[in-house]
């Protein structure tokens, strides 16, 4: 590489010095295509697997690339000239927020289902029912731990029916006892 103030030409890694296309080489090239396509499709031979055959011919010997240089010619090659499948999938992205315009009287006459809640308020809102619910079967001694509690209640009541019977006996037994002295 020379020192002083001049540059040599840039080189690729293999060492070979690159060459470009003309601007004008490659719209003259384009042009030639479109004008090609235009002539087929008044013939009425309208290959596109011909065409897209050739186009990978062409762009793998010359090296073709596309220019942005005017909006009509990069609207027309997009158009025409599909890069894989992404042009046959619909794609949305799902996190794009789509406005929705109503109408008044549509917003009136619509059925609403109350005053929309977050879910923090929606999950309180159903913990409440449940719980009510809950209550309710447990009153009616529907639950596991209603009947639980009954059998634990009927044992109580037994055992305090038979202290009772008991101290009657005892209170019986020292009145007698009593009369006797």
């Amino acid at each position: 590489m020379p020192r002083g103030g001049g540059r040599a030409p840039k080189k690729n890694y293999k060492g070979r010095s690159r060459h470009f296309t003309d601007e004008e080489t490659l719209k003259e090239q384009l042009d030639k295509e479109r004008r090609e396509k235009q002539w087929r499709k008044q013939r009425g031979d309208d290959d596109d697997e011909e065409e897209e055959e050739e186009k990978k011919k062409e762009g793998a010997e010359g090296g073709i690339a596309e220019e942005s240089g005017s909006e009509s010619d990069s609207s027309d090659s997009d158009s025409d000239r599909h890069k894989g499948v992404s042009h046959l999938i619909a794609i949305e992205n799902p996190n794009r927020a789509l406005k929705k315009s109503k109408k008044i009287d549509a917003l009136d006459t619509a059925p609403s289902a109350g005053p929309q809640l977050s879910r923090r308020e929606r999950e309180e809102l159903e913990k409440q029912q449940a719980k009510e619910r809950y209550n309710k079967m447990h009153m009616e001694g529907k639950t596991e731990e209603a009947r639980s509690d009954m059998a634990r209640l009927a044992i109580i009541r037994k055992q305090r029916e038979d202290a009772a019977k008991k101290r009657e006996e005892e209170r019986l037994a020292r009145e007698a006892a009593k009369q006797k002295s």
